[in-house]
C-alpha cells in the first residue's frame, strides 16, 4: 500500500511539472481559455467594420452569358404532343457548350442578304468530339457537301459528315449534317449509334472560328430541305421550347423582327431572337413558325417587340419538355392557342346520284 501511495505521489508530481512547463513556454492563443483561469473582468467591446465578403455589390445585368449549366437532356425520342418530334440528342457532349449560338440560329442572314443559315451553330471547343445525334448510316464523310464535288477543299461546309437515320417522320426520311470538322473519323457506309464519334470540331470551310454547324434535313438530302434543328433536338430536363408565328395586318410573316424574351419576375437574362428571313427556310408542317427559341427553363416569360411604332408585349408559360406556342397578327394581337389539328388537304366530294335516262 505504501509503495502504491508513493507511486501515485511521484506520478502526480511529474504531471504537475509537465503542465507547468507547458504553461510557461507556450503563448496563449484563446481568450476564452485564458479567461477561465482569471478573475472576471469587464472589457469594453471593440466594434470593427464588416469584412469585404459581406458587402454584396450586384453587377449591372449584361448580355446572356456565353456558357452556362444545363440539366441532362430528355431521353430521345421525346414527344409530349403528337406533332412534336424531339428525336435527336445533342451532337456535342454535355461537358462542352452544346446549345445553339444565339447569333447564329436557323433562318438568319449573316454573311450576305441572300444566304440563309440553314442550321444552328454550336460554339464547342476546337477538336471537341462530334457525336451522332441518332442511329443511322453515314452517307458521306468528306469535303464537298455543298458543291457535290468530293475532295473540294473550297466547299463552304468544309469537312462534313451526313447521316441518313434509321427512322423518319411522317413517312419521310431524316438526315443530319455535321460541318466544319477539323478531322473526320466516320467513314461512308458505316452504321453509327447515338453518341458515336463522327469527327472533331474545327474551322474548315466558310467559318469565322471553330464551331459545329448542325442541320436537320427532312425527306431529301439537299440544302433546300432543311428544318429548324431546335424543334428536333431534345431540350434539357425541366426546360422547354418557345415557338412563335408573327404576322402583319395582312397575315404575311414578319421577317427579321427582333424579339426579346425575359423570365418573370427578374427579367434576367434577356434573350433576343430574330424571326426567320425570307428564302430557303422551311416551316414546320404543324406550327408554321417563323421564330424558335429553345433551352428555356420552365416558368413565365414576357415577350416584347416593336411593331408599327408600338411596343407589343404578352406573357407565355414554358412547360417542362414541351413546346409553348403563340401567334401575333397586326391589328388583332396575340393568341396562345395551339394550331388546329391537321386534316386532309383534299377530301373527294360525293356527288348525288342522278340516273341516266334510258332512251
Amino acid at each position: 500500500m505504501k509503495f502504491k501511495t508513493a507511486f501515485i505521489s511521484i506520478l502526480f508530481l511529474l504531471l504537475s511539472s509537465c503542465a507547468g512547463k507547458a504553461e510557461v513556454e507556450s503563448t496563449p492563443t484563446s481568450v476564452i481559455l485564458e479567461a477561465a483561469d482569471q478573475p472576471q473582468v469587464t472589457v469594453e467591446a471593440v466594434v470593427t467594420p464588416s469584412p469585404v465578403p459581406f458587402q454584396f455589390n450586384l453587377p449591372t445585368p449584361g448580355a446572356e452569358p456565353i456558357s452556362g449549366w444545363r440539366p441532362p437532356l430528355y431521353p430521345v425520342p421525346w414527344a409530349v404532343s403528337p406533332y412534336d418530334h424531339f428525336y435527336f440528342a445533342r451532337p456535342i457532349a454535355a461537358d462542352n457548350v452544346n446549345w445553339p449560338l444565339a447569333q447564329y440560329r436557323y433562318g438568319g442572314v449573316f454573311f450576305a442578304p441572300n444566304i440563309i443559315h440553314t442550321g444552328v451553330d454550336i460554339d464547342a471547343e476546337m477538336k471537341a468530339p462530334i457525336l451522332a445525334a441518332g442511329p443511322g448510316t453515314v452517307l458521306s464523310a468528306d469535303w464537298g457537301l455543298y458543291t457535290g464535288a468530293s475532295g473540294n477543299i473550297n466547299d463552304p461546309y468544309g469537312q462534313a459528315v451526313v447521316i441518313r437515320h434509321d427512322f423518319g417522320y411522317q413517312d419521310k426520311m431524316l438526315y443530319t449534317i455535321y460541318a466544319h470538322m477539323s478531322k473526320i473519323i466516320a467513314v461512308a457506309g458505316q452504321h453509327v449509334e447515338t453518341g458515336d464519334v463522327l469527327g472533331l470540331v474545327g474551322d474548315t470551310g466558310a467559318t469565322t472560328g471553330p464551331h459545329l454547324h448542325f442541320e436537320v434535313r427532312l425527306e431529301n438530302n439537299t440544302f433546300f430541305s432543311t428544318v429548324n434543328p431546335e424543334l428536333w433536338m431534345a431540350p434539357p430536363q425541366g426546360w422547354g421550347v418557345l415557338v412563335g408565328r408573327l404576322m402583319d395586318h395582312h397575315k404575311k410573316l414578319l421577317n427579321q423582327f427582333q424579339v426579346q424574351v425575359r423570365p418573370e419576375p427578374s427579367g434576367i437574362p434577356i434573350r433576343t431572337v430574330m424571326t426567320y428571313a425570307s428564302g430557303a427556310v422551311n416551316l414546320d408542317a404543324y406550327y408554321q413558325e417563323n421564330m424558335v427559341l429553345s433551352d428555356l427553363p420552365a416558368g413565365i416569360y414576357k415577350i416584347t417587340f416593336e411593331y408599327d411604332d408600338k411596343q407589343m408585349q404578352t406573357w407565355v408559360e414554358i412547360f417542362p419538355g414541351q413546346v409553348s406556342y403563340f401567334t401575333f397578327e397586326g391589328g388583332v394581337g396575340f393568341n396562345t392557342d395551339r394550331p388546329a389539328v391537321p386534316t386532309l388537304e383534299f377530301v373527294p366530294k360525293v356527288l348525288p346520284f342522278t340516273p341516266t335516262p334510258i332512251p
